[in-house]
């Protein structure tokens, strides 16, 4: 017996413990959402397709070597009929000298290319975080409410059959069976409509965090914020995502305008040529080379370069509204999520004032109706009003976590890094600054780039 029971407790022990481990907490399902949101792949790898295009903006700033090779056959009739045949190779060289900075502001424009597809990565990042936050908060509130609505059924019932014992003792009347039948009825359907809601934020919470939702842990604490709504607002105007990339935008079509200003320019171009013929049947074998230098400009495009000019100082307009558009959007968004904490913190509050005075009304006239001086409904209709107090506090709870994490959001602060989740941290700089100075395909730089991509691929 000793035995059986040591092995009965060893059992439950490891059962209890593979059901600890299956639990998942909010920082959990962040994690989750992290690594599983093709979202953020898919915006990893427009960010390395961004950090490409400075990487090949550099190589335009270098000379460009090819070669060539050629076979002739030659005939020739006048004066005397001939045939020969010649091979030639030769290698070539192309170096844009001079353009007045047009590769170089193309390539500045690009880099600021590069920060704003950062910021929209950071923004995504947010998206997919504060989707997790929501999912796993709608999974709690259902599951209390099917919690909270089962139980109900189960109070009503006993009402019910509470009722039908007094009616057969002459106490109530057969309105008062009615009723509480009535209310039975209800508690099922609004305990349906329950279950399916848990249903559908079991699905979102499975899409959100890539996998099903398992004994949630209602997080301890709101996460760590700034005391006031201005102060919230200060920082989002300097750190949001959005407004960042807004900024670079501005940046960026200024760089653009500077280029299309300098197309208008002469530009240079040095190129030197090296080639070796091998004449069949012939002793000589000349190798012959050259150097030039060309310089030239537009004179007239048919307007085609004041149209650039034009458009990328529209471009640049466009970029400054649209900045003043996003400050105005984050004011919004900052303002909505503080006064949806407020709001949620301060029905949090009221309901558990709410839930004191209707649990003190509901034993005090489920008493009163044992006396006969309550009614079948006067009890109902107190149980009813417990049980509305219950989940509103149920709401309101999942509403103030899910609003403080809007918050962050609101500020550009919802990221793995300054949550510190248990996640791999990806370095948005890692792979610009292996590209930047656009390292060759056979270089050492170029096949580690290779195998980093191959391995990308694979994951």
């Amino acid at each position: 017996m000793g035995f059986k029971r040591a092995l009965a407790s060893a059992f439950i022990i490891i059962a209890a413990g593979t059901v600890v481990a299956k639990a998942d907490s909010l920082a959990d399902a962040m994690a989750g959402a992290y690594g599983n949101s093709g979202l953020i792949e898919q915006n990893r790898a427009l960010l390395r397709v961004a950090d490409e295009n400075v990487a090949q903006a550099t190589a335009g700033l270098r000379p460009i070597i090819s070669w060539s090779t050629e076979m002739r056959r030659n005939y020739s009739i006048e004066p005397t009929s001939s045939v020969s045949t010649t091979a030639l190779a030769g290698l070539n060289l192309t170096w844009t000298i001079l353009d007045n900075g047009t590769k170089t502001y193309g390539r500045e424009r690009l880099k600021q290319s590069v920060l704003i597809t950062r910021e929209s990565l950071v923004a995504v990042e947010q998206n997919v975080l504060l989707s997790a936050v929501r999912s796993f908060m709608d999974v709690r509130r259902d599951s209390e409410i099917v919690a909270l609505r089962q139980n109900n059924l189960r109070v009503i019932t006993r009402e019910l059959r509470a009722a039908e014992d007094r009616f057969d003792v002459g106490e109530v009347t057969r309105t008062d069976v009615a009723l509480a039948q009535a209310r039975l009825a209800g508690a099922r359907a609004e305990l349906a409509v329950a279950q399916g809601n848990l249903m559908a934020s079991q699905a979102a919470y499975a899409a959100a965090v890539g996998r099903s939702p398992v004994n949630l842990i209602p997080p301890r604490q709101l996460p760590r914020l700034v005391r006031s709504s201005d102060e919230a607002l200060a920082f989002a105007l300097k750190s949001h995502p959005d407004m960042k990339a807004a900024q670079f935008g501005v940046s960026e079509a200024e760089y653009g305008i500077l280029e299309a200003r300098a197309s208008m320019m002469p530009s240079g171009e040095l190129t030197a040529s090296i080639e070796k013929q091998n004449r069949y049947g012939s002793s000589f074998d000349p190798v012959t080379g050259g150097v030039s230098l060309r310089v030239g400009g537009p004179l007239y495009a048919g307007g085609r370069i004041a149209s650039a000019t034009r458009q990328a100082t529209a471009r640049r307009d466009a970029a400054r509204a649209g900045l003043h558009a996003t400050s105005q959007s984050i004011r919004q968004n900052v303002g909505f999520a503080w006064s949806q904490l407020l709001s949620a913190r301060a029905q949090r509050e009221a309901s558990g004032r709410q839930i004191t005075a209707a649990r003190v009304a509901f034993d005090g006239v489920r008493e009163e109706a044992k006396l006969g001086s309550r009614t079948t409904l006067d009890v109902l209709n107190a149980e009813q009003e417990l049980l509305d107090a219950q989940a509103n506090m149920i709401t309101a709870q999942s509403a103030e976590f899910t609003a403080a994490y809007s918050v962050l959001a609101s500020m550009g602060l919802l990221t793995a890094d300054y949550l510190n989740l248990a996640v791999e941290k990806y370095d948005p700089e890692a792979y610009y600054n292996q590209v930047k100075s656009a390292p060759a395909a056979l270089s050492k730089q170029g096949r580690q780039l290779d195998q980093l991509l191959r391995r990308i691929g694979k994951e």
